[in-house]
């Protein structure tokens, strides 16, 4: 069971229950506003800081459950939480465009009366309230977090959306001219909705257990075919990341005779080192390969082939 005092412990935790409690409290406050000032900006806005609340609590128990130590049935315990957690928030942004897009839509066929004063207030309100809750979960090293991420880009969208709000209301006291108001709402969203393709991509590739984009299984091969000596060929290479943690499983070819267990923690350091693979499950193998090429006596250079499945 994971410790009762979990959330004032784990950073990311601590940072997503910060930007939670202030991503609620003004998320009435903006409600309120566009409702007295019948501004659909600021009504869109809302509608997102409530969807984002929703998000960031869906983090926040994410992170939580993830760190619950692994069992018989769940193996590699509940790391992949986070990235569920992040699919569903991308897609989640995804409606929310549609509901604004839709709504702005009604307001190009029926305009509405907006009162500049108030929504500029809580606009101005808003953008610091959001700037404040990006950058607490955008600082650091967070941002390499997935689920963190996701959380993020919510807010980030709010962000945009106050200032999208900024600038209708200053339009509209100036010269009266409504459409600002829609006309920001859709961009913005359209802003939203690049990002959040992104991230449903990147969050579903992990889900499917493929590789870390910023690893090249070719390249990785080779290295250590060329840095470590003993090494002949490489082949059944499998990685995926669950969570935070990059997972490998691979079989290696080696040149006996050996010391088996320094051959090893010197593959794992050099995977560890220049690959971030903290858990790789090595097989080690003495058999020669049947083809010419893979021949033991062979150059490294040419001989160190990766048989994919």
């Amino acid at each position: 069971m994971a410790n009762s005092s979990f959330f004032l412990q784990d950073s990311n935790s601590r940072r997503l229950l910060i930007a939670f409690i202030i991503t609620t409290l003004f998320m009435v406050a903006e409600v309120i506003g566009g409702l007295l000032s019948s501004s659909l900006a600021l009504l869109a806005d809302a509608g997102h800081m409530v969807t984002d609340a929703m998000a960031l609590l869906l983090a926040l128990v994410a992170v939580h459950f993830a760190q619950r130590k692994p069992n018989m049935r769940h193996t590699f315990g509940y790391l992949r939480l986070t990235t569920v957690a992040a699919f569903v928030n991308a897609g989640a942004l995804f409606l929310i465009v549609l509901l604004i897009v839709w709504e702005a839509m009604h307001r190009f066929v029926e305009p509405h009366d907006v009162l500049g004063v108030p929504m500029l207030i809580v606009a101005i309100a808003g953008f610091f309230a959001n700037l404040f809750s990006f950058w607490i979960l955008h600082r650091g090293t967070e941002e390499k977090n997935i689920n963190v991420r996701a959380a993020t880009l919510h807010i980030l969208g709010d962000l945009l959306g106050s200032v999208g709000a900024i600038v209708a209301a200053i339009v509209i006291l100036m010269t009266g001219w409504t459409p600002i108001d829609p006309i920001l709402s859709i961009l913005v969203s359209v802003l939203v909705l690049r990002s959040a393709w992104r991230l449903l991509k990147e969050s579903f590739h992990e889900l499917l257990e493929g590789a870390p984009h910023d690893v090249d299984i070719d390249k990785l091969r080779q290295a250590l075919c060329t840095n470590i000596d003993e090494v002949r060929d490489v082949h059944h290479v499998h990685l995926w990341q669950a969570g935070e943690q990059r997972l490998m499983t691979l079989h290696v070819q080696v040149a006996p005779p050996n010391d088996h267990d320094d051959l090893l923690q010197r593959i794992q350091q050099y995977l560890l080192t220049h690959y971030n693979i903290a858990h790789a499950t090595i097989q080690t193998e003495y058999q020669h390969c049947k083809k010419a090429d893979c021949d033991i006596g062979q150059l490294v250079s040419t001989t160190c082939k990766v048989h994919h499945h």
